[in-house]
């Protein structure tokens, strides 16, 4: 594919942002509110079930709605975004995130706000990737490393914050300011986005790949659903056996379609480089597991530890701070020891904080449950620096929108399924609400201490060589000037 030179930007005042650290703005924001959106909503979820009288199990749709719209429209953002421009995209994108905030905000009964969460997921779908894309065409393989722990704090602390600012939120004032707090910086950044950030668009796209774009969006929903409601309806239910078989099988065609086609939705072949492909596994079941552990987390410390929602987001906040002290230590390692080992020790430290909490029950201080939250964050911080550090490492410029989409539909998509691995252990376990949460938190090890396995076996070092070259103190450190 050849590229039509970027659009250049007019002159720019001195006050004005460089257009690498515009570009790191306009990416962290979109990080930080769809990984606010992400959780916050966690906190609110028994306030949603008495406000609408339903069950928490209707509730929770409306985290899975917009995982799921968030998956299904993430393939084509390489698409749109090679069609009508990185920075055009991104715009739409967060005026509609935005707008359907609002929304959600303003939602009258479940079956609205479940639906504005979808059309959230939409924007979201396109945010993520298309900001990850510009990112990473920005600054090149060396500079990775510094600017990957220079960015993850305001990256992770979306996630992290999400159930303190959620418990505030919820008890003082209401539900609805969950969601509306997105919009005021949603308003901001699009402007902000649109003055200072340049315009990146290669030569326009093939056709849309109508085919692949509903065999994904049709084979991840019902997998899906088959995975959240399998608890509910039985797992033996035709339904549910049905909707998982079909699933399966329309992602398989899905795959065998994109290896086939020149130009597919989703570029499935560069998945054929090996540290590409390495890093989305370990992902998957590191990482990902640990964000749905925070989906996990706030509901137990209130159902079964009978915290306020206050006080369960003051203590889960607490992983913030090992993140903050994991990426300016472990992240400091990375261009000596590399994506295997910090992987690895990621990984390890995410299994054993996972395990820990087979032993916290009703009569557990909050303290020890904060510093096992302290203790997560701060392994989460390894194996994320290096994922994000080396998994383009071989990726050339023409193919980062399309690698961006593949990561983040995997990683939406592993999140998706990993929450409702987890609620649906929940939900099925039996006995005790007790027994039934430790369930799931060591299903969740299982799949963590996995995850660290196949980092060590998987993750070959030495095809991220160009990521663990030391770049210049300075022009790593200024995010925006390298």
């Amino acid at each position: 594919m050849t590229f039509a030179p970027a659009e250049r930007p007019p002159a720019r005042p001195r006050w004005a942002p460089s257009p690498q650290r515009a570009i790191a703005i306009a990416y962290v924001t979109a990080i930080f509110m769809t990984g606010i959106d992400m959780q916050i909503v966690n906190v609110a979820l028994p306030t949603l079930s008495e406000a609408f009288g339903v069950p928490l199990t209707d509730v929770q749709w409306t985290v899975i709605a917009y995982l799921l719209t968030l998956a299904i429209v993430i393939p084509a953002s390489g698409w749109i975004g090679d069609r009508i421009g990185t920075k055009r995209t991104f715009v739409f994108a967060l005026a509609l995130f935005t707008l359907a905030s609002a929304l959600c905000g303003l939602a009258q009964s479940l079956p609205e706000l479940i639906a504005a969460r979808a059309l959230q997921g939409v924007g979201g779908g396109l945010l993520t990737p298309t900001g990850t894309s510009m990112l990473y065409r920005a600054y090149a393989p060396e500079q990775r490393a510094r600017v990957a722990r220079t960015l993850i704090m305001p990256i992770l602390i979306g996630p992290g914050s999400a159930p303190i600012l959620g418990g505030v939120l919820t008890q003082t004032l209401s539900w609805r300011w969950v969601f509306l707090i997105n919009v005021p910086f949603g308003i901001v950044m699009c402007a902000f986005t649109y003055f200072f950030v340049a315009e990146h668009r290669p030569s326009p796209a093939g056709r849309l790949d109508v085919l692949g774009l509903v065999l994904s969006g049709l084979g991840l929903s019902a997998l899906l659903y088959a995975i959240s409601e399998g608890s509910v309806l039985g797992w033996g239910s035709p339904v549910i056996i049905g909707a998982g078989l079909g699933g399966v099988l329309l992602l398989w065609l899905f795959a065998r379609e994109a290896l086939r086609r020149p130009d597919p939705i989703l570029q499935l072949r560069l998945l054929r480089e090996p540290l590409l492909r390495s890093t989305n596994i370990v992902f998957a079941l590191t990482t990902s597991v640990f964000l749905a552990s925070l989906y996990l987390t706030p509901i137990f410390l209130q159902q079964v530890m009978g915290q306020t929602p206050i006080k369960s987001g003051t203590t889960t906040f607490v992983e913030v701070i090992g993140v903050a002290v994991g990426s300016q230590t472990l992240g400091r390692l990375y261009p000596r020891i590399g994506p295997r080992i910090m992987c690895t020790i990621g990984g390890f430290g995410l299994t054993l904080y996972l395990l820990a909490f087979l032993l916290v029950d009703d009569s557990t201080s909050l303290w020890v449950v904060r510093g096992l939250m302290f203790f997560g964050g701060f392994g989460n911080s390894g194996a994320f620096l290096a994922i994000q550090t080396s998994m383009f490492g071989n990726i050339s410029s023409a193919d980062t929108g399309h690698a961006s989409a593949i990561y983040n539909t995997q990683r939406q998509s592993s999140i998706a399924i990993n929450t409702a691995i987890v609620t649906t252990i929940v939900a099925g376990a039996g006995g005790t609400a007790l027994e039934a949460f430790h369930a799931a938190y060591l299903g969740a090890a299982i799949m963590a201490a996995l995850g660290t396995v196949l980092a060590w076996t998987l993750i070959d070092n030495r095809l991220a060589g160009s990521t663990m070259v030391r770049s210049a103190p300075r022009g790593a450190a200024d995010v925006g000037d390298t």
